[in-house]
Formats: C-alpha cells, sequence, structure tokens
C-alpha cells in the first residue's frame, strides 16, 4: 500500500507541473513541485545553501555531469518511443504522434475486443490498444484457416486489411504533421531533434558503437540522424529494395588518417538502428523482409506496394507489430531476431541504456530491462516528460536495483530541449574543454574551474 501511494503521490506531482529527479548519489526519488520546492527534503542531500528553489541552473549542475560520465561507458544504448514523436510535433505544431486508441471491428467484435483486454492486462497495461486487437484478429484470423470456415476467413482478412491500411496512414499523417509543418517551427524541431542524438552518437571511435532502440512504426529517428550526418547501420543489405538478413556481421565503418597506411580509424558518428516492433516501410515478400522507398510523410502508402517485384503485396504484409501476416513464422521473423539484439546489446558488463519517452507498457521489453540490471555494473537512466499510464514509476518500484537508476521525468527534466540545450552532454566538445581545462591546470595552476573539469574527465575517463 505505501508504494501505491508513492506511486499515486508522483503521478499527481507530475500532472501538476512538478519533476522527480534521481540522480548520483540519490538513495530515492526527489519531489519537486513546479515552482521549484522540494517536497522530500529528507531525502534530498544536495539542497541550495542559500535555500532558494531549484531551477535549470542546480539541474544542470546536478545531470549534465552525470550524464556525460554515464554517456562514456562501454556500452551505450538508447530506447526511444512515442514520447519523442510526441515531443518533436509538439515543436513542430503538428497535433501529436500516432494514435495507439482502439479501432471497432464487425466481425467478431464482442470476441475480438474480450481477448483484447484480456490480452492488455495481462501485459500490466490495463486496457487493450489497436496492437492488442490486431493481434487478436491476426490469431483469429488463422483458427477459422485451420477450421476451413473459408467464407468467413476472408470476411475478416478484408477488415483486418483494411484497419491496418488505416493505421499506416495514420502513421504517415503524423510524419506529414512535421514534414509539412511551419517551416521556421519545423527547423526548430529538427534542430532541437539534430542536438539530442548528437549527443548520445558523438562517441569516441575507440568506444562501441551507440545502439538505438525504438518502438515506433515512424521514421523521424531516421530523420534526424540523415539531418545529423550520423551513419545508421542496421540489418538491412542493398540499395535498391533493401533486404533484411538474419546475419550478424559487425559491420563499421571507418577511414584512413592522412599520411598512414594499414592504421584505419573508426569513423565518428556511426550509430546501430533496431526497430524493435518494426516500420511502416518494412514489407514480407515471398518469404523475405524489405524496406521499400517510402518518402517520409508520404499520403498513403498502397502505391508504394504496386511497384515491381512486390507481387501484389497489400497492407497485410506490412511488418509493423503485431502483424503476423500470413504464418506462424512470419510473426516471430524479425521480430524476434530485433529482440535478441536488444537483449545482446544491454544485457552486459559496463553497459548504459538510456530510454526517453518510453513509457514501459511492453513487458517483453521490460522482461529484458529487469535481466540487464541484474548485472552490477549496468546503470538505466529513465527521462520521460510524463507518466501517463503508471507503468515507469511502477516498474521503478517492482525493481530492487534503485542504485543502477537515475529518473527524470516533469515537464521541465523531460522536456526535449531543455534535455538538448542543458541537461544532456555536448560530447563533441567535451574533449576540447576537458583538454583547455588541463591545459589552464598546468599554466596557472589549480583552479576551481579546472579542477571541476578535471574531475569530470577523470570520471569520464574510468568510466
Amino acid at each position: 500500500m505505501e508504494i501505491k501511494n508513492k506511486i499515486e503521490e508522483s503521478r499527481l506531482l507530475i500532472e501538476s507541473g512538478g519533476n522527480i529527479i534521481k540522480s548520483r548519489d540519490d538513495r530515492e526519488l526527489i519531489l519537486i513541485d513546479h515552482e521549484g520546492k522540494i517536497i522530500n527534503k529528507d531525502a534530498c542531500s544536495w539542497l541550495p545553501d542559500n535555500g532558494n528553489n531549484i531551477d535549470n541552473t542546480v539541474y544542470r549542475s546536478r545531470i549534465e555531469p552525470w550524464l556525460t560520465s554515464l554517456f562514456q561507458s562501454e556500452h551505450l544504448s538508447l530506447l526511444c518511443g512515442s514520447g519523442i514523436t510526441n515531443a518533436i510535433s509538439f515543436l513542430a505544431g503538428s497535433t501529436g504522434g500516432t494514435t495507439m486508441g482502439t479501432t471497432t471491428f464487425t466481425k467478431y467484435k464482442d470476441e475480438i475486443k474480450e481477448a483484447a483486454e484480456v490480452s492488455a492486462k495481462a501485459s500490466g497495461r490495463g486496457t487493450g490498444n489497436i496492437e492488442d486487437q490486431i493481434r487478436t484478429a491476426n490469431d483469429l484470423l488463422r483458427g477459422l484457416k485451420i477450421l476451413k470456415k473459408n467464407s468467413e476467413a476472408t470476411a475478416l482478412e478484408d477488415e483486418l486489411n483494411s484497419i491496418i491500411s488505416e493505421f499506416a496512414k495514420s502513421i504517415l499523417e503524423s510524419e506529414n504533421g512535421i514534414a509539412t509543418a511551419n517551416e521556421d517551427k519545423r527547423e526548430k524541431a529538427y534542430s532541437v531533434l539534430v542536438n539530442f542524438l548528437l549527443s548520445f552518437a558523438s562517441r569516441t571511435g575507440n568506444r562501441e558503437r551507440l545502439n538505438i532502440f525504438t518502438t515506433n512504426y515512424d521514421r523521424l529517428i531516421e530523420v534526424g540522424a540523415e539531418l545529423a550526418g550520423i551513419h545508421l547501420m542496421d540489418r538491412f543489405v542493398g540499395t535498391m529494395m533493401p533486404v533484411f538478413r538474419s546475419s550478424r556481421l559487425n559491420l563499421d565503418i571507418h577511414y584512413n588518417p592522412p599520411g598512414i597506411r594499414g592504421e584505419p580509424r573508426y569513423l565518428e558518428g556511426v550509430a546501430r538502428l533496431t526497430k524493435l516492433h518494426g516500420s511502416v516501410d518494412w514489407v514480407q515478400n515471398h518469404g523475405e523482409i524489405r524496406r521499400i522507398g517510402l518518402p517520409f510523410g508520404a499520403d498513403e502508402i498502397n502505391p508504394y506496394l504496386k511497384a515491381p517485384g512486390l507481387y501484389g503485396a497489400d497492407a497485410l504484409r506490412l511488418m509493423i507489430y503485431p502483424n503476423s501476416a500470413k504464418d506462424r513464422e512470419t510473426a516471430e521473423y524479425p521480430y524476434v531476431e530485433l529482440f535478441r539484439d536488444f537483449a545482446a546489446s544491454i544485457c552486459r558488463p559496463n553497459s548504459t541504456l538510456v530510454t526517453y519517452g518510453y513509457g514501459f507498457g511492453d513487458e517483453h521489453i521490460n522482461r529484458v530491462i529487469h535481466d540487464m540490471l541484474t548485472i552490477p555494473s549496468t546503470h538505466l537512466v529513465i527521462i520521460s516528460f510524463n507518466d501517463p499510464i503508471g507503468r515507469i514509476l511502477q516498474f521503478y518500484y517492482d525493481s530492487a536495483h534503485y542504485a543502477q537508476m537515475s529518473v527524470l521525468i516533469g515537464s521541465n527534466l523531460g522536456d526535449i530541449t531543455n534535455l538538448a540545450n542543458d541537461y544532456l552532454p555536448k560530447s563533441a566538445i567535451d574533449r576540447t574543454t576537458i583538454r583547455m581545462a588541463e591545459l589552464l591546470q598546468h599554466r596557472m595552476g589549480a583552479n576551481p574551474i579546472s579542477l571541476s573539469a578535471s574531475s569530470t574527465a577523470d570520471t569520464s575517463k574510468n568510466t
């Protein structure tokens, strides 16, 4: 009951414009109201000496050096949920990301609704959404075909095809809202997105590549990486119509420095991208998963499914989880490969996982994160604007690994603009800042500024 009360108190605080922070040596969540007053002062060891309210300057001094150190972990991963699309859409003046609300079936309406609700409650989400309905309808469709009820199966398949087509269209509409927004707002939104991604991707070449995971179907991260000049590597091979490959060759990008032969170096600004739930431009075609040339924010997807070589593919062939297309094999492929990549990337020593805009509503992902935290040298950083379904706070209190978790939730700490400008490390200039501090220390002797910078550098090197 005590934990339940804490969750409810925290949720009410967030809804009223407050913030929740846990970083460094904090032993529990620090609750701060919308005016910057700390509610549970007994739990806070870093109260301002002057007794003033907490502002961005205090937040920055508390957060930025800590994240800078964590971002230099041996393995760094970023998990993005729908929150990043909603944030960029809001900045661009659009209506927001794709809604996951329920739809309405006419065939087996009550049965699908009931089974979807049961599925959602089993996963801990409480209420079903369109993903639960599509998954349930797919299972029902396979059952009807097994029972050889061909006419009923055909009718349900046609309706399912129409619903998935409309769902794919809503994904494109969320992209289109950003791509066609007012130019000034769009450029501002893109600038924030670029700075956000560069904070993670600007790792030195001797560190392992950043791993980006997302549950979103849209291509916002791909667009942001393209604008930022980040090279993304995934499992797709090819140029005209790339095909998904199961092999993990750990391909990378190197370059030859001028005047040096036989010693290629890693190129900076390279990241690996894994879309855990598929993508709106992935199509299952004759046993292969291919990525089609669907422009960002296109009005319709059907014209691009009629290209030669796709053999009349329809919306049922789109690989947007949990659309399992025609058979059991495609129900598991390629998602089983993607989740294997996720587990292999984060469940290893000296690994840091940062989640942004992920509401912890997918139990199959949460289970992997729980397993990651059983490794003592791992760390989880949760960043979110809010906690609409209460799953983030529930995940935190369900875990016994509080010391391995940092939390930044609220309208200030979770705002992507504040993150990009103030709280996330500027990895591209940190090395220059550190070298400058070392030079100043050698020339002028130790001083508070140089000592502070040097301590940050030592932390980064030893992490």
